[in-house]
């Protein structure tokens, strides 16, 4: 399934708009509850405001908010940063750190958004379970765990460490693009023939097909971007699909 979902987006990437370590880490915490797209029209002003972790520790609360209001629980967000500035200044010499431990100790920073910090400005693997990635191990039948922490170890104990960061992309781009959570587009789904939740959406192709999101709706443009690496072979390859319960007794 990883595979099939890797040819159809080779492409995949962290959709997050960021240039450093920094950057990622506060649209990260900008992008809860709310889209990527809406985060990367916010950063580019937050990111000259503030080009630093001492200038987010040093915010005006209000002037902050104001930027940042658009993306939703603004007051929330204001407080973690300038928080989490005040942290990495203190602790971290304003320079935000390159290992898990030390990033879940910050403001605003939990695993996922620790993992996709790591994976993607740091070149470290990891897996993020954020909704999509939760839902589609769910539908898969790989876990019927729900704790994204459980969800996070039996993913990464089932794949290649290689392949966590690569992994979570693809998942996170066949959640927005084909596998919605409301009514997944399963006609046009490149691991249907191995999905036991097949049939949840329309099984149609031409009516499926129409529920394609961004780049895969008929004759949009594929983005270039350097695809990953391939993914290695897995430990136990499985020929044919597992229920729900054989994966949760392994």
């Amino acid at each position: 399934m990883y595979r099939a979902l890797h040819e159809r987006y080779p492409y995949a990437h962290c959709e997050l708009d960021f240039t450093n370590p920094l950057e990622l880490l506060v649209a990260t915490i900008l992008s809860a509850q709310t889209t990527d797209q809406r985060v990367n029209m916010v950063t580019p002003h937050v990111f000259a405001r503030y080009p630093d972790a001492a200038a987010y520790a040093g915010a005006d609360r209000t002037e902050l908010e104001t930027m940042i209001q658009s993306t939703g629980f603004f007051r929330n967000k204001s407080d973690a940063l300038i928080k989490l500035g005040g942290a990495l200044v203190e602790r971290f010499d304003g320079e935000v750190p390159g290992r898990l431990a030390d990033l879940v100790t910050l403001p605003g920073v939990g695993r996922k958004t620790a993992n996709v910090v790591l994976g993607n400005a740091f070149g470290v693997p990891g897996i993020t379970v954020d909704t999509h990635v939760g839902r589609l191990v769910r539908r898969f039948g790989w876990t019927d765990e729900t704790d994204p922490v459980k969800v996070e170890h039996l993913v990464g104990g089932t794949f290649p460490r290689r392949d966590w960061t690569m992994l979570s992309h693809v998942l996170i781009f066949h959640g927005r693009r084909t596998c919605h959570a409301k009514k997944p587009a399963c006609g046009a789904c490149p691991v249907a023939a191995w999905c036991p939740s097949y049939g949840t959406g329309p099984t149609d192709r031409d009516q499926a097909v129409t529920l394609l999101a961004y780049e895969l709706k008929p004759g949009a443009l594929l983005p270039v971007p350097p695809p990953g690496p391939l993914p290695a072979p897995l430990r136990k390859p499985r020929r044919q699909p597992v229920a729900a319960s054989a994966v949760k007794d392994d």
